[in-house]
């Protein structure tokens, strides 16, 4: 006997996510800040109102765009990133829905790599510290070894 195939699930519209949202307790981020009092007597000037939101997209904007630059080198890189979408989803929904986005990947990329084998996961790790050791090998091979670095560190100084 055929069966017939498993026929995928249908895909959420936008209507029906915003539909669940209001429909549950979740309050977001964006509606937790406009609740609180200093923000509403911001809002109720809209100059002010506006100028805040400018500020906020300025702030938010900029610590996004430094994270993405230092994403290669060691350090926060990704980390930064968010905390930009933070900010900015304290204001707009664009930025919400993104770091809404990103929080799901994350988890799906944590879970993946938690149930994989140790071997695997090692394997990933070294990868990881191999291209972060490459990256500053070659950023202080461009940009010249600082002073305040032990002699022993680059092997062309």
């Amino acid at each position: 006997m055929v069966t017939a195939p498993e026929r995928e699930p249908d895909r959420e519209t936008g209507d029906q996510r915003r539909a669940r949202y209001d429909a549950d307790d979740v309050r977001s981020l964006r509606e937790r800040v406009a609740e609180t009092g200093w923000r509403k007597r911001l809002a109720a000037r809209r100059s002010v109102n506006h100028g805040y939101r400018i500020g906020v997209g300025i702030v938010g904007g900029l610590i996004v765009a430094f994270g993405l630059v230092t994403i290669p080198l060691p350090g926060p890189g990704w980390l930064t990133v968010i905390a930009g979408l933070f900010v900015l989803a304290t204001e707009f929904l664009w930025a919400e829905r993104l770091l809404e986005y990103t929080r799901q990947h994350v988890k799906r990329w944590t879970d993946w790599v938690g149930a994989q084998p140790v071997w695997v996961r090692v394997l990933i790790a070294l990868t990881t510290a191999a291209f972060v050791y490459g990256v500053l090998v070659v950023t202080l091979h461009l940009t010249g070894v600082p002073h305040w670095v032990p002699g022993w560190v680059p092997l062309w100084r």
